[in-house]
C-alpha cells in the first residue's frame, strides 16, 4: 500500500493511536463522539480534535459498568474506548444517534458515583428537524459549546473559525476524485489529523483507481476501511455513497460557515434517519445517474436499526429505477410462533384473575369507544395514531379523534395476533424484530383480515406522530406515513445537558417544573406545540380552543393525583390491598384517555376501592411473604404471570412503572402568570428520562423500591442497565431475564420460570429475612 494511503487509513481506522501521537506532540486533545461536531470551530479554539468511532471486539469494561440493554453494540464499544482510556482528554458527545446521550449520561454517572475518574465532558444537543425552533435550541447550545471551549483552550482568535472554515470547503475537491479504500480513509483521517498534514497526505495520493466495479454505497455507516477493503476483494469500489459518516461530510465541508451562527443550521449534517426515506430515494438515484452508476450495494450492518427500516424500500426503489442492488449482511428475523421446533411451544398467554369492581367496566368501556372511533373514521373523520410520549392532549382540546400505538400493540398482543403481524411486516419489506411493539401500528396498515383483524382493526390514520427517540421512531413513523398517507410530525427529542441537577425530581417536577428543568428544553417543545396546532388546524379543519385545553389540563393534573394516592397507600400498607395485575389496566386504560372526565373519575373509583380494601383489610395475597418490583413493559400476553407466584411462593408484585410514573411523572401544575402549554412542555419534555436517562432513572426507582419495601427486582430484557446497577448498590436482589414482553416466541418458559424459583427462593427469601 502506498505510504500515504497506509497512514490516511491508520488515521481513520485507529484514531486513538493519533490522539496519541498528537498529544505527545504537545497538542490539546478534544475526542469527539458523533460525525455532526463542528470540527472547525474546535478547531479554531487551539484544540486537536479526534473522532472516536465504534470498533469491533469485546467490551469487558463498558459490560461491567454498564450492563446489556441500554446501548447498542456500538455504543458499549464507545464507552469501551472511554472507560479504558486514561489520558483525561475532554470528550464532546453529539447526539447524532439515540445512542450518544446515553453514553454522555453514562458516562456523568460513572464518573459522579466514583466508577470512572473526572474528565471534562459535553453535550452538544444539536438537533436536526427543519425547523426555526430547532434552529434557535441550536444556537443556545452553541453558544454554551464556545463558553466551555473558552474554558479549555480559551477564547477564538481573530478569524481563527473563518480559517479553518475555508480549509474544510478546500477538502471537497480533494476528496472529490478519490474512490474506494482512498475515500473513505480520506473522509475519516479528516476528522483525526492536523489539517496541514491531512492535505499532504491527499495530495501525495497516487493517481491509479482501485480495479472493479463502481459501486453506490448506502446504508449502515462505515466506521473504518475495513468494509470497504472486503467490497474490493470482491471487485467493488465506492464511487459515492449515502451514508453517516460519509460523502453527507463533504456536502457539509463544501459549505462550512464562518461564525458559530451558521453552524445552528439543523439541516447541516442531518442523520440519514431524520431523512424522508422517499427524498433519500429520489436523491440517491439523481446522483447514481449524475455519476453514471448504475450498481448500489446496502450495507446492513446488525444492530443497525435505522437501515433496518429503509432497507427493503431502498432496495426496491433502486431496482425499479433500473439498478443492480446487492444486500450485505442481514438484520434477525423473528421465528415464526410457536413453531421453532430447537424449544418447546410457549403456552397461551393466561388472563390474570381481576378483583377490582372499578376496572371491571374498562373492557366494554374500551370496545365501545374504540367502536365510536371506527365509526368516525367512516363518516370522514381524521384520525390520529400517536406514539405514547406524543403531547396526546392537545388532539384531545382540538376534538381530533386519536388512538395510541402502544395500546393498540397491547390489544394486538392480548389477542394473539403478534405472530401474524411479525409476519406482515416481513412480506412488505420490514423487519419484524426492530421495535415489534411500535411497529404494530403499520403492521396493521397491512392487516387485510376482516375476521383476525383485533376488534375490527385499525382504521387507517391521517396523521401519525411521534417524539424522536430511538433510531427506529423516525423510519418507523415515515414509512407509516408514506405507506397510509398520513401527514407526519416529529418531535424533537432533546436531552439534559447539565452535569449536575436535580435528582430528586420527582417532588421538584410537580409544582416547581420552570426551575427544575432546562430553559432550553422547554422553549423547543413550546414552540412544538404550537407549530402542531397550526398544522393540525390547516389539514383537520378543527380549531384548538384554549379554553378547553386549560380545562383538559387540569382534569389531568386531577387524575394522575389520584394515582399518586393509590400509589402511596400501595406502598405503605402493611400488605398489598392489590397486585400489578390490578394496577398495570387500571392505570394504563384511563391514561389513554386522560385529560376526560371518565378517566378522572376511573382513577378516583381505582383509589377508593383500594383505600377502602386496605381498611377493610382485603389483601392481593392472603399468604404474602415477599414483594417484588416489575422492571420493563407489562407482559400484556400474559397478565396471569404476575399471580402465579402469588399462587406458589407468597410473591406479590408490587410495583411497576405505570402506576407509578403516573405518580411521578405527569403532573404539571400552574401558578399564575403560567401558560397551560408551557406546562404540557414540561410534562413531555422528560418522557422517557425518568425510565431510562441515567441518573435520572435509577435514583427514582431506588427511591420507590425503598418507599414499598421490595425484597427483590425482577427486569425484562428492555430494562435499563443503570437502574438494575442503582438497586444493586442499594442491595435490593436483581433478576433480569433475557425476555420481551412482545414477542415470547424465542424464550424458553420453562427455563424462565426454573429462573424466577431460584430467585424467589434464594436471594429474596435470605433479603427478607435480614430485612
Amino acid at each position: 500500500m502506498d505510504d500515504a494511503l497506509a497512514r490516511l487509513v491508520h488515521a481513520c481506522d485507529h484514531p486513538g493511536e493519533v490522539a496519541d501521537e498528537l498529544r505527545g506532540q504537545g497538542r490539546r486533545v478534544i475526542r469527539v463522539v458523533g460525525q455532526d461536531a463542528p470540527y472547525a470551530l474546535l478547531r479554531a479554539h487551539g484544540l486537536a480534535p479526534v473522532r472516536m468511532v465504534p470498533r469491533p471486539g469485546p467490551t469487558p469494561d463498558a459490560d461491567a459498568l454498564a450492563g446489556a440493554g441500554l446501548l447498542s453494540q456500538r455504543g458499549q464499544s464507545l464507552l469501551q474506548q472511554i472507560a479504558a482510556d486514561t489520558s483525561g482528554d475532554p470528550i464532546l458527545f453529539t447526539r447524532a444517534d439515540s445512542d450518544l446521550p446515553q453514553i454522555f449520561a453514562a458516562v456523568r454517572e460513572l464518573v459522579r458515583m466514583g466508577d470512572l475518574p473526572p474528565r471534562p465532558i459535553h453535550l452538544l444537543d444539536l438537533l436536526h428537524l427543519p425547523r426555526p425552533s430547532s434552529r434557535h435550541y441550536n444556537e443556545q447550545r452553541l453558544a454554551q459549546l464556545v463558553e466551555w471551549l473558552e474554558e479549555l483552550g480559551g477564547p477564538a482568535g481573530e478569524g481563527a473559525l473563518a480559517r479553518e472554515a475555508a480549509l474544510e470547503r478546500a477538502r471537497v475537491a480533494q476528496v472529490a476524485p478519490l474512490a474506494g479504500v482512498a475515500r473513505i480513509a480520506a473522509i475519516g483521517a479528516a476528522c483525526a489529523l492536523e489539517p496541514v498534514s491531512w492535505t499532504q497526505l491527499v495530495a501525495a495520493l497516487p493517481d491509479a483507481h482501485p480495479n472493479g466495479r463502481r459501486t453506490f454505497v448506502l446504508g449502515s455507516p462505515q466506521f473504518s476501511t475495513a468494509r470497504q477493503r472486503e467490497l474490493e476483494q470482491q471487485h467493488y469500489v465506492a464511487g459515492a455513497d449515502d451514508q453517516d459518516w460519509g460523502d453527507p461530510l463533504l456536502a457539509a465541508w463544501a459549505t462550512s460557515p464562518d461564525t458559530p451562527a451558521g453552524l445552528a443550521d439543523p439541516e447541516r449534517l442531518a442523520p440519514r434517519m431524520l431523512l424522508p426515506a422517499a427524498q433519500r430515494l429520489e436523491a440517491i438515484t439523481g446522483r447514481m445517474a449524475e455519476l453514471q452508476l448504475d450498481h448500489a450495494l446496502i450495507v446492513q450492518s446488525r444492530g443497525e436499526e435505522a437501515t433496518a427500516w429503509d432497507s427493503g424500500f431502498l432496495r426496491d426503489g433502486l431496482k425499479a429505477a433500473g439498478h443492480r442492488v446487492d444486500v450485505i449482511g442481514s438484520f434477525s428475523e423473528a421465528p415464526p410462533p410457536a413453531t421453532d421446533a430447537a424449544r418447546p411451544p410457549r403456552a397461551a398467554g393466561q388472563r390474570s384473575r381481576k378483583s377490582l369492581a372499578s376496572i371491571a367496566s374498562f373492557g366494554s368501556f374500551q370496545r365501545g369507544w374504540f367502536q365510536g372511533i371506527r365509526e368516525a373514521v367512516a363518516r370522514g373523520e381524521k384520525l390520529a395514531v400517536v406514539n405514547a410520549n406524543s403531547p396526546q392532549e392537545v388532539l384531545r382540546a382540538m376534538n381530533i379523534p386519536f388512538v395510541v400505538n402502544q395500546w393498540w400493540a397491547s390489544i394486538v398482543a392480548a389477542k394473539q395476533q403478534s405472530g401474524r403481524y411479525f409476519h406482515l411486516l416481513q412480506e412488505h419489506g420490514y423487519p419484524s424484530e426492530v421495535e415489534a411493539y411500535s411497529a404494530q401500528g403499520i403492521a396493521s396498515a397491512f392487516d387485510e383480515s376482516e375476521a383476525d383483524a383485533p376488534w375490527g382493526g385499525l382504521p387507517r390514520p391521517a396523521f401519525v406522530q411521534a417524539v424522536l427517540g430511538t433510531d427506529a421512531t423516525p423510519r418507523i413513523y415515515d414509512h407509516w406515513a408514506r405507506e397510509t398517507g398520513a401527514d407526519l410530525f416529529l418531535f424533537e427529542r432533546s436531552a439534559e445537558t447539565r452535569l449536575e441537577f436535580p435528582i430528586d425530581w420527582w417532588d421538584s417536577l410537580l409544582d416547581r417544573w420552570e426551575e427544575t428543568l432546562e430553559p432550553e428544553r422547554l422553549d423547543l417543545m413550546t414552540a412544538e406545540l404550537h407549530a402542531l396546532i397550526e398544522r393540525l388546524e390547516r389539514a383537520s379543519g378543527h380549531r384548538f380552543d384554549p379554553a378547553r385545553f386549560a380545562a383538559i389540563m387540569e382534569l389531568v393534573n386531577e387524575q394522575e393525583d389520584y394515582y399518586r394516592r393509590t400509589r402511596d397507600l400501595i406502598a405503605s400498607a402493611p400488605r398489598a390491598p392489590v397486585s400489578i395485575s390490578d394496577t398495570m389496566p387500571a392505570t394504563m386504560v384511563p391514561q389513554w384517555h386522560r385529560g376526560t372526565e371518565w378517566a378522572r373519575d376511573a382513577a378516583r373509583a381505582f383509589y377508593e376501592e383500594v383505600a377502602a380494601r386496605d381498611a377493610a383489610g382485603e389483601v392481593a395475597c392472603a399468604d404474602e411473604k415477599l414483594r417484588l418490583m416489575w422492571i420493563g413493559r407489562g407482559m400484556w400476553s400474559d397478565m396471569g404471570f404476575y399471580q402465579r407466584w402469588e399462587e406458589s411462593h407468597g410473591a406479590v408484585f408490587v410495583w411497576s412503572m405505570y402506576l407509578a410514573l403516573a405518580a411521578d411523572g405527569y403532573i404539571r401544575r400552574t401558578a399564575p402568570g403560567q401558560e397551560p402549554m408551557r406546562a404540557l412542555a414540561a410534562r413531555f419534555v422528560t418522557m422517557g428520562d425518568e425510565l431510562r436517562m441515567p441518573t435520572w432513572a435509577g435514583a427514582w426507582h431506588v427511591k420507590e423500591a425503598e418507599t414499598h419495601r421490595v425484597d427483590g427486582a425482577i427486569a425484562l430484557s428492555d430494562a435499563d442497565p443503570f437502574v438494575l446497577r442503582a438497586l444493586r448498590r442499594a442491595g435490593v436482589p436483581v433478576l433480569s431475564l433475557d425476555l420481551d414482553n412482545y414477542n415470547q416466541e424465542s424464550s424458553d418458559a420453562a427455563e424462565v420460570d426454573a429462573r424466577i424459583v431460584a430467585f424467589l427462593e434464594g436471594e429474596v427469601t435470605r433479603f427478607r429475612a435480614r430485612r
